[in-house]
């Protein structure tokens, strides 16, 4: 007994060793954890004005630094919008967070000439098919005016992938990491996006607002796929089919790369992608109570109401 049992021992320090060696050169799990801001002067699509160059001069980004308030406030829906909307410069807007990165002309990177692909014509009609915005019909307001999804002027949320930064609103970030959940937390009307680790999707009929998140670690990268969005989620005008893949590399001490292809067969006829830098930030986080003390709806509602008597 005494030969075997001194067998058996040397074999379970051999596993152990072994196990021990082995723990040691699986590579570590990268630290995302931190604040991060995603805001960028950078727009989504490369300017009209710009169509044929992938970067900015500097005095160029300059100029185009300095048009960025009249610009936004010309983006917005209605005059009404634009007359009540008007501080969308250092007086509403954390501009000093907002940058051109790397004198970039677009965040897309592919298709190469940095715009969105063409719109299926199924998406043109879907589009076409909603109803007029209203302040009399609140079901025709964005989820964004509504609180419900937090991305003025973008669409969805701005923790729901892809998370395209609003020219407005500083996309400022939570990433909390454990071994079985990555949690992305948005400040702006504080979203909560829960990424599964080493998981499968729902089963298609579960619809979620922000999609439905697994992740997995590919070296020393976050791999996020999001699918079963809802079909009223609209974020860039995409539909129920939206499929998005994202990737978070740590690039150093201050800076983790964001990286996400977008495919949608109801909305554009190829996939594409989008990357930029999100910054750490040494800030807290804070809540955005969309509707206490908002007396937004009564305002409105009395002012078009009063209109309608001026016009009698």
């Amino acid at each position: 007994m005494r030969p075997r049992l001194i067998c058996v021992l040397g074999l379970a320090v051999v596993l152990a060793s072994t196990a021990v060696v082995a723990q040691r050169r699986a590579p570590a799990r990268p630290d995302l954890q931190g604040t991060w801001s995603g805001a960028t002067l950078t727009p989504l699509q490369r300017p009209a004005d710009f169509r044929d160059k992938a970067l900015f001069t500097p005095e160029e980004a300059a100029e185009y630094k300095r048009t960025t308030p009249e610009r936004n406030r010309n983006s917005l829906p209605s005059a009404s919008d634009r007359l009540t909307q008007a501080d969308v410069d250092e007086a509403f807007v954390e501009v000093e967070v907002y940058n051109i990165d790397r004198l970039r002309t677009s965040l897309i990177v592919d298709p190469p000439n940095g715009m969105l692909p063409a719109l299926v014509p199924a998406a043109k009609a879907r589009i076409a098919s909603r109803p007029k915005r209203s302040f009399d019909d609140p079901e025709s307001l964005g989820l964004a005016e509504r609180c419900l999804l937090g991305n003025f002027g973008i669409g969805g949320s701005t923790a729901s992938p892809p998370m395209v930064p609003s020219p407005v609103i500083p996309g400022y970030y939570r990433i909390v990491q454990t071994d079985s959940v990555v949690l992305i937390f948005a400040e702006w009307v504080h979203d909560a996006r829960m990424v599964r680790m080493n998981s499968t999707h729902l089963a298609p009929t579960i619809r979620k607002w922000l999609g439905d998140s697994i992740g997995y670690y590919e070296g020393q990268t976050l791999v996020v796929d999001t699918t079963n969005f809802r079909s009223d989620t609209h974020n860039l005008d995409s539909a129920e089919r939206l499929h998005v893949v994202e990737r978070f590399t740590r690039v150093d001490a201050s800076t983790l790369m964001y990286r996400v292809t977008v495919d949608d067969p109801d909305t554009w006829e190829t996939p594409w992608t989008a990357e930029w830098p999100f910054k750490a930030m040494d800030i807290r986080l804070y809540g955005v109570e969309c509707h206490e003390g908002n007396y937004a709806i009564e305002n409105f509602l009395r002012g078009a109401r009063a209109e309608e008597r001026r016009q009698r």
